[in-house]
């Protein structure tokens, strides 16, 4: 499976570095995986809703860029399904076995997703009703990708 994670912005403290660095290389027995950072845009202190959708939208153009037509999108959205980590390895095992092997998971920035990136995927995936800072989305997303293929393997880590 070709899995690729397209992010805003980049990721600044090293223990979060080390921790993406670490689950990357962790994964690599089980997937290929792209780790693509777009440029995130300020936001500044104070802003109207019409400039924090104009952030959203331009940051959404540089997701949409980087993705491939034929990548099956996840977009990672606080109203999206909230799997657990056997449900989300079911589904990369089911995306599997229809063709879907590129898989796309989508990233925000502070500010969340443009509309034209929740069109564009074709599902959406909530890691908590929590909200976690853009960057560390990442590594949590990356370590949930490392158990899912452990548990499809029956490989102990998950317990």
């Amino acid at each position: 499976m070709r899995i690729t994670v397209v992010s805003v912005g980049k990721v600044k403290e090293a223990f979060l570095k080390e921790g993406v660095d670490e689950y990357a290389k962790r994964l690599r027995p089980y997937a290929s995986l792209r780790l693509i950072e777009v440029p995130d845009e300020p936001v500044p202190d104070r802003l109207s809703v019409r400039e924090a959708e104009q952030i959203k939208e331009k940051e959404g153009r540089r997701l949409l860029e980087r993705l491939r037509p034929d990548d099956y999108v996840i977009a990672l959205a606080l109203d999206g399904a909230m799997w657990s980590s056997e449900e989300l390895a079911a589904e990369l095992a089911r995306l599997a076995t229809y063709g879907k092997s590129q898989v796309a998971f989508v990233i925000g920035g502070t500010l969340g997703l443009s509309p034209s990136v929740l069109k564009r995927a074709d599902a959406r995936l909530s890691l908590s009703r929590m909200t976690f800072p853009h960057q560390l989305v990442r590594l949590i997303l990356l370590e949930q990708l490392y158990r899912a293929f452990k548990i499809q393997r029956g490989e102990p880590y998950h317990r």
